[in-house]
């Protein structure tokens, strides 16, 4: 298993990454760049690896979904009362990583968490399928479960009693990351990628670095 991991590598020769060639705020770069992701009919291109601390000061980390890009920062959905959201309400700093093999890309993005309103958690979750809906509610995320049998009796018992008004439960919403740091991350031959990173300054302004692969 050792030799078959040491072996495994590809050469990255897809494209470059020119700090005269991109955009002065790193959001608008992350559009332009996920919108040139999307066409190639990845699966979930908006999946993203989020990253918290516990309160044992250690790294968490799980794949959720991007779900929009408002007010400078990038949104996503859970549960407030699951592992991840306990640790978000403990420490509000947190990673996103994005990994884009199709293109040979990657961006990090590093700041701070803070729940979307009420009025846009629940527009979202209007959006949702009503299977997603009831099994917000269905669901104690993060919880143990004596067993799958238990989940799956907690969903029907919830359908029953829920028509097609599910409303939003109050433990479930989404969060916003405000970003003060970005890292572009393009894939080029021999390791010696490029990497450009955007640091939020005090005047607002971005300040854009070139970091050695």
């Amino acid at each position: 298993m050792s030799k078959e991991l040491q072996n495994t590598r590809k050469d990255y020769t897809q494209s470059i990454l020119d700090e005269h060639h991109v955009s002065n705020n790193p959001v608008e770069q992350f559009a332009r760049w996920y919108s040139e992701y999307i066409t190639t009919q990845a699966i979930d291109p908006n999946a993203m690896t989020l990253s918290t601390i516990n309160s044992a000061g250690k790294p968490t980390s799980r794949i959720v979904l991007l779900k929009g890009i408002t007010k400078g920062g990038f949104e996503f959905y859970t549960n407030y009362e699951s592992n991840k959201g306990k640790e978000m309400e403990s420490n509000p700093w947190v990673c996103l990583n994005f990994f884009w093999p199709e293109l040979e890309r990657q961006v990090r993005i590093e700041g701070k968490v803070e729940k979307v309103s009420a009025e846009e958690s629940d527009a979202y979750f209007n959006s949702r399928p009503l299977g997603s809906r009831v099994g917000a509610w269905a669901s104690p995320q993060s919880q143990v479960l004596e067993s799958r049998e238990v989940l799956e009796e907690r969903l029907r018992k919830y359908a029953l009693e829920m028509t097609e008004d599910v409303t939003r439960p109050p433990h479930w919403g989404g969060y916003r990351v405000i970003p003060n740091l970005i890292e572009f991350w393009q894939g080029r031959a021999s390791r010696l990628h490029d990497r450009l990173r955007y640091t939020l300054q005090e005047n607002g302004q971005w300040q854009i670095n070139r970091l050695a692969p």
